[in-house]
């Protein structure tokens, strides 16, 4: 991590932390080696706030606000911060079975566009894991009518 961050508050290394344990060490330290005077001030305000207030409050556990991310990144069809938050879900405990759920429930109440963006753009971040999806349980829809 750039030195532009260094002395930046206790309410930003709590938050630092944080969000190298969902999002991983490596991408935040780009994510904050990258920032410019145009870009440190957003940066600084995710970390603190972000991830040094709401990531560390005690009403949810991590597993739980990776879920609601998942939901509500589709719902906002933000590709890249999806595909972050993916590999954030695998960090926090969930399985692939489970996101694959979360991102079938989103095709209800969000849409089928957005669901099936979701889908691809979570394949690859799943990929790019490592991490294998032919294991997931197939479940067939009964429709009545």
């Amino acid at each position: 991590m750039t030195d532009q961050f260094k002395n930046a508050g206790e309410q930003f290394e709590k938050g630092l932390i944080v969000r190298k344990s969902v999002l991983g060490e490596a991408y935040v330290n780009q994510s904050l080696d990258a920032a410019t005077g145009f870009t440190m001030d957003i940066q600084k305000l995710a970390t603190e706030y972000c991830w040094g207030q709401i990531w560390s409050r005690p009403g949810l556990d991590r597993k739980s606000r990776s879920m609601i991310n998942l939901a509500m990144i589709t719902a906002l069809n933000r590709p890249h911060e999806l595909k972050v938050h993916v590999r954030g879900a695998l960090n926090n405990g969930l399985t692939v079975q489970e996101i694959k759920e979360i991102l079938l429930q989103t095709a209800i109440y969000v849409g089928l566009p957005a669901a099936l963006d979701s889908f691809r753009i979570a394949a690859s971040a799943l990929d790019e894991a490592g991490v294998t999806t032919d294991e997931c349980e197939v479940v067939p829809f009964f429709w009545t009518g």
